[in-house]
């Protein structure tokens, strides 16, 4: 199955933490990242062809 995705959509599942960084969530699974541009690597992994 592809799966696509545009870079802005993917963005939205990135919230902000007081502590510093984002949770972001993709398919159930949630990731602490310390920069938005890991939303296109994590999402990659999940099978995702980004739109930019």
């Amino acid at each position: 199955m592809v799966k696509t995705a545009t870079f802005e959509a993917l963005l939205e599942g990135a919230k902000p933490v007081e502590t510093g960084g984002y949770l972001f969530t993709l398919e159930g699974k949630i990731y602490h990242i310390t920069d938005k541009d890991e939303v296109r690597n994590i999402a990659e992994q999940h099978g995702y062809i980004i739109i930019y």
